[in-house]
């Protein structure tokens, strides 16, 4: 009996999806980010959540208001498109209320791009990989207990 449950362990553990990453996972560069944003999904502050955001068209994360200027700019945010834009938001998207100043090195770009391709939805067992399945998902699912 034992060892059918052992089997049992490893054909499960085979196909287990690897967590998220978590904020403490995140290269020093991103701290900076968590100010405005969140990485969890649905959860926004003054920025969206991050959670997602790459591969995701710009402006689309569920139930944050964007400016005119981010919502004009129709973008998908992938690694070029986020390269371009992490060291100058505003040069980017003028009028965007994102007022940080960008990262002004390009190792602290790519450790942040790398972190965020990470906060996807495919490493949470029972989410579909698209932006509208995740927000689907999320909304049907209980807050945490604090």
């Amino acid at each position: 009996m034992k060892s059918l449950k052992l089997i049992a362990l490893a054909v499960v553990g085979a196909f287990a999806i690897p967590a998220a990453a978590s904020a403490a996972d995140a290269p020093a560069a991103f701290k900076i980010c968590l100010t405005c944003h969140t990485i969890e999904v649905g959860k926004n502050k003054v920025g969206p959540s991050l959670f997602g955001i790459v591969g995701r068209p710009s402006a689309t994360a569920p139930g944050f208001k964007y400016s005119d200027a981010m919502s004009k700019i129709n973008v998908t945010w992938d690694e070029a498109t986020l390269t371009k834009y992490l060291p100058a938001p505003m040069a980017m998207v003028p009028g965007t209320k994102m007022t940080f100043p960008g990262l002004k090195k390009p190792e602290e770009v790519a450790q942040v791009i790398e972190y965020l391709k990470t906060l996807k939805s495919g490493a949470f067992p029972g989410l579909a990989t698209t932006p509208r399945s995740v927000r689907t998902a999320a909304s049907s699912r209980p807050d945490p207990p604090p």
